[in-house]
């Protein structure tokens, strides 16, 4: 397992000196909603899933996999997220979800999920949601909850990592003692020998092993009229790789797993880039005398905004799927037994 790479921006000696005033702000924050200051309890349980560092770990995919299990339950979820990269009340995530779940389960996206989650209870789209996950909600200690995720990329082990501004952690691992379970997710990237080096550290910090291990596979792809495609469409094919998202490199391995031959391009952008007009071009002729562009569900919410016409190939994007390897079923049970708890 490789260590995270330092944080690029800064150099070492003055991003010490700003993790140690980060964690030292961090702590005071910590001990205050330790004490229940601030923190509201709203009248329906709520889920959190989220992580301990900067970048994906697969929260979107854990967050629709929790939602579809309490849709199957008989329940009706509703989903608050900071709207990050919001633009006219929609985010990047809130758009997947949107498309993934239409009304059964309602998004609240901006940044006080509280206000926005009371606005919806008091209105017609909150009636007869029973329980709300948040997502990306570990940090986000305002709201009491019932279940605490905290997901951990096992490519990337928070343990040899450090706070911002000298590593990605935004919060240290101390901090996972609060979590009521953890799940490993990007299983597929690392070995045996590393999943089980990392469950021993989780548990040094909570007691307890992680109780669910999860890989991330394709399912399939569709392209951008919505035509499904078996994954072995891919295969051979050169392509250009374009993306904006937290974790990059587990989606440019997934394209190379795929094709069986490294992308022919790579356009890797800041997390949630909104792709402007000049970034469309680049791509155009990056991807001229390409197969395929391959992009992911969330970059697709922006690039369909784009004339179909304008693209030189196919645009393809993997329908992905959080396969839970190790757990399930312990994990499901906690949630389900969560989303019935009723608040203090």
């Amino acid at each position: 397992m490789t260590r995270n790479t330092p944080v690029p921006w800064l150099p070492a000696p003055i991003a010490r000196v700003g993790e140690s005033v980060y964690r030292a702000e961090l702590a005071r924050r910590s001990r205050r909603f330790d004490a229940g200051c601030g923190v509201v309890t709203i009248d329906r349980p709520v889920i959190s899933v989220g992580n301990l560092s900067v970048g994906g770990t697969g929260k979107t995919p854990m967050v629709s996999l929790i939602v579809r299990w309490l849709l199957d339950a008989g329940l009706r979820p509703v989903i608050a997220m900071r709207g990050y990269a919001a633009r006219a009340g929609l985010s990047d995530e809130a758009a997947e979800y949107g498309a993934r779940f239409g009304d059964d389960a309602p998004v609240v996206a901006q940044p006080d999920r509280l206000e926005g989650l009371l606005r919806l209870f008091a209105g017609e789209a909150g009636r007869g949601v029973n329980v709300v996950v948040l997502d990306d909600g570990f940090q986000h200690r305002r709201i009491a909850r019932a279940f605490d995720l905290v997901l951990i990329d096992a490519s990337r082990d928070p343990f040899l990592d450090r706070c911002l501004p000298a590593g990605w952690l935004r919060e240290p691992v101390e901090a996972l003692s609060r979590a009521s379970a953890v799940v490993l997710t990007h299983t597929e990237l690392t070995s045996r020998g590393n999943l089980d080096l990392l469950g021993k550290r989780v548990a040094s910090r909570t007691g307890r092993g992680p109780i669910a291990e999860a890989e991330h596979a394709w399912k399939g792809l569709l392209d951008a009229g919505g035509v499904e495609r078996p994954v072995t469409w891919l295969r051979g094919k050169r392509v250009a790789v374009v993306c904006a998202i937290g974790h990059p490199d587990a989606f440019t391995r997934a394209v190379e797993r795929a094709t069986g031959v490294p992308p022919a391009h790579e356009l890797v952008l800041r997390d949630h880039d909104p792709y402007r007009p000049t970034i469309i071009d680049r791509i155009v002729t990056m991807a001229s005398g390409c197969d395929a562009i391959v992009t992911t569900e969330k970059d697709w919410v922006k690039l369909a905004r784009a004339p179909g016409n304008r693209w030189p190939c196919p645009v393809i994007r993997p329908t992905l799927e959080l396969r839970l390897a190790r757990g399930g079923e312990a994990l499901r049970d906690r949630v389900l037994e969560a989303a019935a708890t009723a608040p203090a």
